[in-house]
């Protein structure tokens, strides 16, 4: 007898909507409709007591499929089973009938066979009682699954580690939680009831059907199971995906299939959690609600360590004219994927942005710089028809995109000094960063040549990322975040609460790390680094074990005691069929230019968190792998879209738009570039301590130069590998420091800056102007700015320096000048 009733059905789901070929589709009409992964197709067994299965029911029309489970009635005849108004069934006796589901005129029926319900059903401890406590809150890090426990009693942490909690229930405190002879009055039971004081309050209904289970475990001796029994080894969520309207409900259920081939329904046993609340929220019994809005969101469902997400599109609904030219030019694949999902939502984007925007926008997002007046003159006054396209081309030759994308990587990689003796090793690293940008070498050879660095950063500078991260935890940990998009952090200590991810994946991906060692460098500060000779292994904390080096979901490798493993790390990064490396670096590129990833955060890739547009995420890493890793090509792909060029301002459809990109949505200038804005707009520098005269902010190799402007506004310590330690949230520090801070009125009174020379200038007022507008904003003023402005300057002809100093503040002060929009 299997320690465990496997309940073999699915959920009932529209068939058409899964590949799977043992789907059967039953119904009396093409309305209405629900189905099974049994055989034969139409029927749905249940066997043992314990088995239960969620209905789900669909009402179709046309192309339109709308959840009715809880709208139909539902009669089994005979009874031999109880189903409620959420589509929930339950056994009640042996034998078969129909079950038929009505809506008005419509309905569809099913055969229903349960068998078993007089055999004893034994229960397994860690696959039947450890989900209860976990669906019931009880082993979560507030309550009795945090390090210390509650009230005296403890529990693993999402019940990760069962034998863990079996000690703790069974032979803890002498048996006191537990009364086999009267399993009622175990403390275990009067607690989740509240019958006796509870500070988490009641978890439990009395003969509810967890209630049931826990007592029949103690009634039957507490076993805990066999390592022969079945495991679970994935779970479904069904459907898996449905676009539905706005303010829609849906019901979904979750499928566990087991080690021995059998599956079982545990919809009412997995935990579930929306990724965007403000678009759909679910209850513990998987129902889905949807706000009134449009957009995509995922609901995670979670079961013994296994994961699995539901999607769902809500489309606006705004109805496109066969003909309608609302849709900009299609350049390429971004524009095909994002314009596609558009047109499923029923969002229409915005019109393209004009030229003086656009380039003003490509040099900021390609360089950190403004574009200088001369610049924006030329593009806007170009007629070419592929001037964007060169636009393009011209920045990614440029130093500045080098420098740009150097300092980028520079604080994700750490790159800071902490002793004394660092700073050569820190602006080596970062000129190493610099020339491998300005030369486009390949991503996957710098990545290379970074993690199997060895020797002292005098001869090898990547070695300083070694330094920095200088455990084999934060080594492994970093090298997953950046490269991979997987934040695998919490399995060092216990399974991935989130994720797939055990504590075995985690020691196994840092054996490839474990051979890393250091020798007496040319400094105290800066050591040697080397790859020892040996075994790489790493040791199960918890079960001793020893394992060796392998990729996440990949099989171990047997390496020779010469090999360094880290090549091997790479191999298997980089190989065009893992589907993390591209992916990763696509996803944190795309957020760079559009501020909002496809995946949110952008290094925390889970199944779980799925991308808005999973479409284009897969075309942007294919095009990443084809074109052998070229950085520069990636750019001039985002870059060189439609999408990358529609306006920021919104139209009376897409304005609660933030994750379909039917407009560019502004971002704020991060605090470098906007220094380095006000400087060339002001014509004037800022001093760097040890940097020679004229170097940019932008430029600056690491963190160790004192700036309490890029201070305030948001600069990172470099002390993670996350992009999130920069800051772009506007704060009052921030707009005092602008209006009135002696740093920036410095900078407007100096005699060799632009108010100055603005003032002293034989030039009429609305050349000056025009200039202004030009080097701060790309684009001449309008007549209302202009007329305004030169009014200004006029009423103070006495104090023209003052007026043009005025001018300069206001417009740094402006919204568009602090954006990229």
């Amino acid at each position: 007898m299997k320690p465990f009733p496997p309940c073999i059905v699915r959920p009932a789901v529209l068939a058409m909507m899964l590949t799977s070929p043992s789907l059967g589709t039953f119904a009396l009409s093409e309305e209405l409709l629900f189905s099974t992964a049994s055989a034969p197709a139409g029927q749905l067994h249940l066997r043992g007591s314990d088995a239960r299965l969620q209905l789900i029911v669909t009402a179709k029309s046309g192309d339109e499929e709308r959840d009715v489970t809880r709208e139909v009635s539902y009669l089994v005849e005979p009874p031999i089973a109880s189903i409620d108004a959420t589509g929930y069934i339950k056994p009640e006796a042996n034998g078969t009938s129909i079950i038929t589901a009505r809506l008005g005129e419509l309905a569809a029926q099913t055969e229903l066979i349960v068998t078993g319900l007089e055999a004893v059903q034994p229960v397994n401890f860690p696959h039947q009682v450890v989900p209860i406590f976990t669906k019931l809150g009880c082993n979560g890090g507030g309550c009795h699954g945090k390090a210390a426990g509650q009230a005296g009693f403890k529990l693993s942490l999402l019940g990760f580690e069962p034998r863990e909690d079996f000690e703790h229930l069974v032979n803890e405190s002498r048996g006191r939680r537990l009364f086999p002879a009267v399993p009622s009055r175990s403390l275990l039971l009067q607690k989740a009831v509240n019958e006796s004081p509870h500070g988490g309050g009641q978890r439990l209904e009395v003969d509810s059907y967890d209630y049931r289970v826990i007592e029949r475990w103690i009634a039957n001796g507490m076993p805990y199971g066999s390592d022969n029994d079945p495991v679970v080894t994935a779970i479904e969520v069904i459907p898996e995906h449905r676009r539905l309207a706005r303010g829609a409900v849906q019901q979904i259920a979750v499928v566990a299939s087991y080690s021995d081939g059998s599956t079982e329904d545990i919809t009412r046993t997995a935990q579930f959690e929306s990724n965007n609340k403000d678009l759909a929220d679910v209850n513990t019994q998987g129902l889905v609600t949807l706000a009134d809005q449009p957009g995509d969101v995922a609901i995670m469902a979670r079961y013994q360590g296994q994961v699995a997400v539901f999607r769902s599109s809500i489309p606006l609904g705004v109805q496109f004219a066969e003909g309608e030219t609302q849709w900009p030019p299609t350049q390429n694949v971004v524009d095909e994927r994002v314009f596609a999902k558009l047109d499923t939502l029923g969002i229409p984007p915005s019109a393209l942005c004009d030229d003086a925007t656009f380039v003003r926008r490509a040099t900021l997002d390609i360089c950190g710089r403004l574009p200088t007046s001369d610049e924006a003159r030329t593009f806007v006054a170009s007629t070419s028809p592929v001037k964007h396209a060169e636009l393009v081309d011209q920045l990614l030759d440029s130093t500045d995109y080098a420098e740009h994308f150097a300092k980028k990587w520079s604080m994700i990689l750490r790159n800071r000094r902490v002793g004394v003796g660092q700073q050569f090793g820190t602006f080596a690293f970062y000129d190493w960063l610099r020339t491998s940008f300005h030369e486009n070498k390949p991503y996957d050879q710098l990545v290379r040549e970074l993690l199997t660095a060895s020797g002292s950063v005098e001869t090898n500078p990547p070695v300083a990322w070694f330094r920095e991260v200088s455990s084999t935890e934060s080594r492994v940990e970093d090298a997953a975040q950046l490269f991979l998009g997987q934040r695998i952090q919490c399995a060092r200590c216990h399974h991935h609460p989130f994720e797939k991810w055990s504590q075995a994946d985690y020691f196994h991906m840092s054996a490839f790390f474990s051979k890393v060692t250091t020798k007496e460098g040319p400094t105290p500060d800066e050591p040697i680094f080397v790859s020892r000779l040996g075994e790489a292994s790493a040791q199960h904390p918890k079960s001793g074990q020893i394992l060796k080096p392998a990729g996440l979901d990949a099989e171990p490798l047997d390496l020779e005691a010469i090999d360094d493993p880290r090549e091997d790390l790479v191999d298997w990064m980089v190989a065009p069929g893992n589907p993390l490396f591209a992916r990763s670096l696509a996803n944190r590129y795309w957020k760079h230019f559009f501020a909002t990833g496809l995946v949110e955060p952008e290094d925390d890739m889970r199944v779980t968190n799925p991308a808005t547009n999973p479409e284009l995420l897969d075309g942007l890493a294919a095009q990443l792998i084809e074109s052998k890793y070229d950085l520069k090509s990636l750019v001039r792909l985002i870059c060189t879209s439609s999408v990358y060029r529609l306006s920021s301002d919104a139209n009376v459809h897409n304005l609660g738009d933030q994750h379909s990109y039917s407009r560019y949505f502004p971002k704020r200038l991060p605090a470098e570039m906007l220094l380095d804005a006000i400087d060339q707009v002001t014509q004037t520098e800022t001093s760097f301590s040890g940097m020679p005269a004229g170097t940019r902010a932008m430029s600056l190799p690491d963190t160790g130069f004192a700036s309490y402007f890029l201070d305030v506004f948001g600069r990172p310590d470099g002390t993670t590998a996350c992009e999130c330690e920069r800051s772009q949230e506007a704060t009052l520090s921030q707009s005092l420091h602008l209006l009135n801070s002696k740093e920036v009125q410095t900078k407007l009174a100096s005699d060799v800056g632009r108010p100055a020379t603005m003032a002293a200038s034989s030039q009429a007022p609305t050349e000056l102007l025009d200039e202004l507008y030009m080097a701060a904003l790309s684009r001449h003023p309008t007549t209302q700015e202009l007329e305004t402005a030169v009014k200004y300057v006029a009423e103070r002809a006495d104090r023209k320096r003052e007026a043009y100093e005025d001018l300069v503040w206001a417009i740094i002060n402006s919204k568009e000048f602090l954006f990229n929009h």
